[in-house]
């Protein structure tokens, strides 16, 4: 079940800050949408109505998600910037998948989103010295103070994640 539900592995924060690091998470956060897009190309009604995994969300539902989770980090990633150490709420994501628009809408204004979001996004992180990236917010389910490296490792990994989720199930069902 782990190689279905992670099939890149569990996120792991990094302890440390390195900037040649942060150029390689801001280069996937950027490519992210493009991957998205391809992972999900050619698939049918039925196909993006098909759950990942047993007990999971559909692959449109994951593209809506995608859309969520990358509004709320671009949000934080400003809050984290113009704010010293903001408390940042969690957003029920599993909730999230389950209003309206996310289990009926399609997914082009979703991808639209994402791609237009993420180009904000890595612009504003390309244009941030090493010591932004040292700032931090207080989140408060988890209680942690949190840096935005590891917001910034996070996401860069977030949307592998949930790529390799829908290209792990096209390649189970045989869709090419």
């Amino acid at each position: 079940m782990d190689d279905i539900r992670y099939p890149i592995g569990k996120f792991k924060a990094p302890e440390t800050f390195r900037e040649e690091e942060i150029k390689q998470w801001i280069a996937d956060i950027r490519q992210a949408p493009a991957k998205l897009r391809e992972a999900v190309s050619r698939l049918n009604e039925e196909q993006l109505n098909t759950p990942y995994r047993d007990g999971g969300w559909t692959v449109a539902q994951v593209v809506h998600h995608l859309a969520d989770a990358s509004m709320n980090a671009f949000l934080r990633t400003k809050w984290i910037l113009t704010e010293d150490v903001p408390s940042i709420k969690p957003f029920e994501e599993s909730e999230w998948a389950k209003t309206i628009e996310a289990r009926s809408l399609p997914i082009e204004p979703s991808l639209l989103l994402l791609e237009g979001l993420h180009e904000r996004w890595t612009r504003l992180l390309g244009s941030l010295c090493p010591e932004d990236f040292a700032r931090t917010f207080y989140h408060e389910g988890t209680k942690e103070t949190v840096p935005l490296y590891v917001l910034t490792a996070l996401y860069a990994w977030h949307g592998k994640h949930h790529t390799a989720q829908i290209i792990s199930l096209r390649k189970r069902k045989g869709w090419n």
